[in-house]
C-alpha cells in the first residue's frame, strides 16, 4: 500500500489531484482509514491512473473519461482510440501552425507596404518545357488551399519518377488554372522538367506553353512567406502600364531541405494595359 503522497510522486501528479479523482469516483483509494481519514493505494492502480492522465491530455473531459474506463476497454482498444486522437489533434495542430503562418505572412505584408523595392521585377519571353505532372483540384488559391494540395502531388511526382529511373533536367515548375466551376476552385499542376523521351507509368507528360510577355521576380525564403513578393509583383505591373492575364508560375530555381534557403521565381503571364 502506498500513502496518497508516496502514490502522488510515483504517478507524477499532485495530491491534489488525486483527492478530486477520488471525488468524482474516477480513481477511488483501494482503503481509507475509517478513524484518520487517510488515503491508501496499491500499485496495480497506477495502470488506471496512466489511463486517466493520458485521455485527459489529449482532450477528453473527466466524465468522458470515466465513461471510457467504465467501458473496460482492452488495451488494444484504447491504444486505437489514442492514436485516433492523437491523429485528431496532430491534425488540428497542423491547420493552428499554418493559419499562424498566414497570418505572419499578412503581417508582413502589411509592415513592407511601401518599402519593398519593386527595381527586380522583370519582363522576360519564357519559353515552352516539357513537364512530368500530377494534378488535382484546390477549392481556392489560397495558400491555406494549395499548400495541402501541392504537397502531396509532388512527393508522389518524385516517387514515381525516381521508381521509372527519370532525372529532371531542370527545376520543377507549379501553375494553376480555373476548375471552371465558377466558385473559385482551381487545379493545381505539380511539374518537373524532364526530357523529351521520358516516361513513367502514372505520371501526364505535357508540353507546357511558353509565356510571350511575364513579369517575373525572385522570392527567397519558404512558400508560407510569398505573400509580400507577390504583392510586390502585383504593384509593380499595375503601376507599369501592364494586366495580369493569368495565374503566376512558380519556378522553383532551388529547394534546400531547410525551406528558408528556398529561391522561387514567379513568372506571371501580363500584356499591356
Amino acid at each position: 500500500m502506498f500513502t496518497i503522497g508516496d502514490f502522488a510522486r510515483h504517478g507524477r501528479v499532485s495530491v491534489r489531484m488525486l483527492r478530486h479523482y477520488d471525488a468524482i469516483g474516477l480513481l477511488r483509494p483501494a482503503h481509507v482509514d475509517p478513524h484518520s481519514g487517510y488515503r491508501q493505494y496499491e500499485a496495480d492502480q497506477l495502470a488506471r491512473l496512466n489511463r486517466v492522465i493520458a485521455l485527459k491530455e489529449l482532450g477528453f473531459t473527466l466524465e468522458q473519461v470515466g465513461s471510457i474506463l467504465d467501458e473496460q476497454l482492452g488495451a488494444d482498444e484504447l491504444r486505437g482510440m489514442l492514436r485516433l486522437r492523437q491523429a485528431e489533434l496532430e491534425t488540428a495542430l497542423a491547420e493552428a501552425a499554418g493559419r499562424l503562418a498566414q497570418v505572419g505572412a499578412r503581417l508582413r505584408a502589411i509592415e513592407s507596404e511601401g518599402h519593398m523595392s519593386t527595381q527586380d521585377v522583370v519582363i522576360k519571353k519564357v519559353p515552352p518545357v516539357r513537364l512530368a505532372e500530377l494534378s488535382a483540384p484546390a477549392a481556392g488559391f489560397g495558400p491555406e488551399d494549395i499548400g495541402p494540395v501541392i504537397q502531396p502531388l509532388y512527393e508522389k511526382l518524385c516517387g514515381l519518377l525516381e521508381r521509372a529511373g527519370v532525372t529532371g533536367v531542370g527545376p520543377g515548375i507549379a501553375y494553376y488554372e480555373d476548375a471552371g466551376s465558377g466558385d473559385g476552385s482551381i487545379v493545381v499542376h505539380a511539374g518537373m522538367t524532364v526530357p523529351a523521351d521520358a516516361t513513367a507509368d502514372g505520371v501526364d507528360f505535357v508540353l507546357l506553353p511558353g509565356l510571350e510577355e511575364a513579369a517575373t521576380v525572385v522570392h527567397r525564403g519558404p512558400m508560407d512567406a510569398l505573400l509580400p513578393t507577390v504583392q510586390t509583383l502585383a504593384t509593380w505591373i499595375d503601376a507599369n502600364g501592364y494586366r495580369s492575364t493569368g495565374y503566376a508560375r512558380e519556378l522553383y530555381l532551388e529547394c534546400p531541405e531547410d525551406r528558408a534557403g528556398w529561391v522561387t521565381e514567379l513568372q506571371e503571364p501580363v500584356a499591356r494595359a
